[in-house]
């Protein structure tokens, strides 16, 4: 039977107080308002309902499509030549970035800006039509950023490393995160997409610098638009990395912390024979903290027994009846010992992490510094109170008393650093570089502190200043890190007198000398990793990028005046 029309006389024949209310239909959104010419009903028989197929459209034979989402990726897209992901309301930010500055200077410059801020990437190293293989990409970026944090660098140069890798291989939406042992990625395809979320756990430290160099290149090759790395290729390289050798053997090593510590002897008035004892109780404490190593017992315990052997030997130069007839210092022995196992290295690190605003990673290292000093405490304390006992002559009065020989304090300062260099295993051609750096800096540290009479903290923050500023310049136009021409640069800055007469007036009850000592040897290791940084930053922030505009700004760190 055919349905009644609408308007037809059924409805004319109702009166106004009968007549039903209008439906929801026609009270919607696409109703002409009131005063609008309304468009004519259709002619058809029937009613169209909102969930009538349209015309032409038929269930039989034919099935209906599926549904096409305005979020699919439309068939002319291509990866190769893929359009921006979005474009903020604002515009996209001018940021003037040429291949031919460092790869670090324009990873930092992008880390920093919003994920919403940055210009979509230029295609570097896209192989595949079909996109990145996205969990590879991930891999590869978290195993680079494993070895960069293995050894040593900071967290803020790894998050840049390893959003420049991730960014060369398409993956725009990016966003790494690094704490001491943890590092994790994020990657969000779209916009209406899950993220992709990858992390990896470093389990073991060490330090090589021919390795950390290594991947420098590695990644300076991956961000070039200029050379072609593919994934396999990429991966290739750095399982090459991961097996190489190191560049020199033990008993090279073994060797240099010795020369390292007798250096550092003769740097604060020590003699031939200081010299030679110093390097003996070294070498010593080396060996000792490789078999325990070798044992498996922590580094913390290790540090310990690394600095029992200097402080031995010192005590037994005391008690012997020729150390006034060959003019022997005791605690010139001692402190060249602890010059070899301050760990400078990580202090440097910490407060770097610090001043760039990853206070989780820097707050594990300067406990991890912390640990490591106490360690060194640990093992001089035991056997500065065995000499106490045996009435050993230990005075920190007499020990303060300095020979100026600027000659051969520069060529020690020079020494210390190039065993310093073997010690961090560099590559050859940085060993000269870095030597060159250190004896600049004992040069102004002496200049200032010596002939200026300054005050140490202050010549020592003037001198790791310009340690910092020219390793930076070094590593810019190498494309390659800073850490092997700033670490053993700052070995002759280090606090080891200090440290060493304020352990002394610990062990001999002078808590109130010790103390003080102890702030010492903190405020000047304070000033020397804040100098190294304040140094790299002034590097950048008064150098142009090459191919910088005039207009071209540097992005603020993590944190602005603490907002």
């Amino acid at each position: 039977m055919a349905e009644p029309k609408r308007g037809g006389s059924g409805a004319e024949s109702e009166g106004p107080e009968d007549r039903k209310p209008q439906s929801d239909e026609a009270r919607s959104a696409f109703t002409p308002p009131a005063g609008v010419e309304q468009p004519e009903p259709p002619e058809e028989d029937s009613p169209t309902s909102e969930f009538a197929l349209p015309e032409g459209l038929t269930t039989g034979e034919h099935p209906i499509p599926p549904e096409v989402s305005a979020f699919d990726t439309p068939s002319t897209y291509s990866a190769r030549n893929a359009p921006p992901a979005f474009t903020p309301a604002h515009g996209v930010p001018m940021v003037r970035l040429t291949k031919e500055a460092p790869w670090q200077d324009r990873m930092r410059t992008l880390l920093r800006m919003p994920v919403g801020d940055r210009p979509v990437p230029e295609p570097v190293q896209r192989h595949d039509e079909a996109g990145p293989a996205v969990p590879r990409v991930l891999d590869l970026t978290l195993r680079i950023g494993e070895l960069l944090l293995a050894g040593g660098e900071g967290a803020e140069d790894v998050e840049a490393a390893m959003f420049g890798v991730s960014r060369a291989y398409g993956l725009d939406r990016c966003e790494p995160n690094v704490t001491f042992t943890l590092l994790s990625i994020s990657y969000q395809p779209s916009l209406v997409e899950d993220p992709v979320t990858a992390s990896r756990t470093v389990r073991r430290r060490g330090t090589d610098y021919t390795r950390l160099a290594a991947v420098y290149h590695l990644i300076d090759d991956i961000t070039s638009p200029d050379t072609d790395v593919t994934l396999e290729e990429a991966y290739r390289t750095l399982a090459e990395i991961r097996r190489n050798r190191h560049p020199y053997p033990g008993w090279a090593l073994t060797a240099s912390s010795g020369l390292l510590a007798g250096a550092a002897s003769v740097l604060v008035g020590g003699g031939p024979v200081v010299f030679l004892a110093a390097a003996i109780g070294a070498m010593l404490g080396d060996r000792l903290a490789w078999l325990c190593a070798g044992r498996g017992l922590p580094e913390f315990y290790q540090f310990v027994v690394a600095a029992m052997p200097p402080a031995a030997i010192g005590v037994a130069l005391t008690l012997a009846p020729t150390t006034t007839m060959w003019d022997v210092r005791p605690s010139a022995v001692i402190t060249g010992g602890l010059f070899a196992l301050l760990p400078g290295r990580a202090l440097v690190a910490g407060v770097q992490d610090g001043l760039t605003g990853y206070y989780i990673t820097a707050s594990a290292r300067l406990l991890e510094v912390m640990y490591f000093f106490i360690a060194i405490v640990i093992g001089v304390l035991v056997v500065l109170y065995l000499g106490v006992q045996l009435d050993a002559e230990l005075h920190a009065a007499t020990s303060l008393v300095t020979v100026e020989r600027p000659v051969t304090q520069i060529l020690a300062s020079m020494l210390l650093c190039f065993a310093f260099a073997i010690l961090l295993q560099q590559e050859r051609n940085t060993v000269l570089i870095v030597t060159l750096n250190g004896g600049v800096a004992w040069i102004v540290y002496g200049a200032m502190h010596d002939v200026g009479e300054i005050s140490a903290v202050a010549s020592t923050a003037v001198a790791a200043g310009l340690v910092g500023l020219f390793g930076q310049l070094f590593s810019r136009y190498q494309y390659a890190s800073a850490l092997p021409y700033v670490t053993a640069a700052i070995g002759p800055l280090l606090p080891g007198s200090s440290t060493y007469f304020g352990l002394l007036g610990i062990a001999q009850n002078d808590l109130n000398q010790g103390l003080a000592s102890l702030s010492t040897a903190a405020a000047l290791s304070l000033a020397i990793a804040i100098g190294v940084n304040l140094g790299g930053e002034i590097s950048r922030l008064f150098l142009k990028m090459p191919g910088a505009g005039r207009g071209a700004s540097r992005r603020a760190a993590k944190r602005t005046r603490g907002f």
